[in-house]
């Protein structure tokens, strides 16, 4: 008997300390007590809800508490409903204060706004109190000389609260400045000019207005370094100097090939009329032969006509012998 009631007053004491653990979890006494000696007002009910919405009230207690001592005006509704939307509460709390201590305009709309659209809003009042400086990468640019000039840049940014959500970010900075600089290193003269004055390049980078639309206000564009690269104009003379060259190869292979090809056909010519002289020749003995059957050429006739041919044959003989220097010359003696 004695052992069951100890029994009984065991479970009983267990599911007393059960029972106030999570009492204590859904009302956190502790929290509400810290809170009320904050001066910041926050019901058990309102405690209570948080535990039941999921929402830690630790969290949201404490960033009330930091908030409420910095002097900003918040409430458990605001915090919770950005907490509730994926917001990261202090951050937010952080930035809030650091832009009233800095006499930044920010409200706490436009932070969790900036902070939902998955910025750093304390970062961007760090930035907005500290101007930032981005390094652009080496900007290679031709002169009007033809010489590459290769130029880095350093860019000192400001953020700019109002365009923080939905502006552009660094990356868009870099490349536009990186333009400015092409375009300005192309319109010099010559290269020359842009290493005596560099500053001219800050200067017409900066006019063109470059920061609009991003999340950023360019304070100013300061030229690190610019290297002389290579010769472009004189290595584009080079290329069209060769290609120029090969051109002029081909179409003068093109003529030989041509001249070979003409050569070949007048050969070939020249052989087809040799064969039709040859054939003209043979033909000769047969219209003899015939021309003596059918009683049309005497013997005579065949005799006067070799008479003629050997007669020729002398006169060309002796013409020929005529105009050769060595007989003239023997001729004389």
């Amino acid at each position: 008997m004695f052992e069951d009631s100890s029994f009984f007053v065991l479970i009983a004491a267990f599911a007393g300390i059960a029972l106030l653990f999570i009492f204590l979890y859904f009302v956190p006494v502790n929290l509400w007590i810290t809170a009320q000696f904050s001066n910041v007002r926050v019901g058990i009910g309102e405690l209570i809800g948080m535990r039941i919405r999921k929402v830690p009230p630790s969290l949201i207690v404490n960033s009330l508490i930091t908030a409420t001592k910095a002097g900003l005006q918040l409430t458990t509704n605001d915090l919770e409903t950005h907490f509730l939307a994926g917001g990261n509460v202090p951050t937010v709390i952080r930035a809030l204060i650091s832009a009233d201590k800095a006499n930044i305009i920010l409200s706490f709309k436009q932070a969790t706004a900036i902070d939902l659209a998955g910025r750093d809003v304390f970062e961007a009042v760090q930035i907005s109190v500290n101007p930032k400086v981005i390094n652009t990468p080496n900007v290679a640019a031709v002169a009007a000389d033809g010489i590459q000039l290769v130029a880095k840049a350093r860019v000192t940014v400001r953020a700019n609260i109002a365009q923080l959500v939905g502006g552009a970010g660094e990356e868009t900075i870099l490349a536009r400045v990186g333009e400015g600089i092409v375009t300005s290193i192309g319109s010099s003269l010559n290269h020359k000019s842009v290493l005596e004055n560099p500053d001219k390049i800050s200067k017409l980078v900066l006019s063109r207005g470059l920061d609009a639309g991003t999340a950023f206000e360019i304070l100013s564009i300061d030229i690190a370094d610019i290297d002389v690269g290579a010769n472009i104009g004189a290595k584009l003379q080079i290329d069209q100097a060769s290609a120029d060259l090969k051109v002029a190869e081909a179409r003068a292979e093109e003529r030989r090939a041509m001249a070979v090809a003409l050569e070949q056909e007048m050969k070939a010519r020249n052989v087809e009329m040799r064969a039709k002289v040859i054939e003209a020749e043979a033909e000769i003995p047969r219209a003899i032969a015939d021309a003596f059957r059918s009683g049309q050429l005497g013997v005579m006739d065949y005799y006067k006509m070799e008479n003629v041919k050997s007669d020729t044959a002398m006169r060309d003989s002796i013409a020929n012998s005529g105009n050769d220097p060595k007989d003239s010359g023997s001729s004389k003696s």
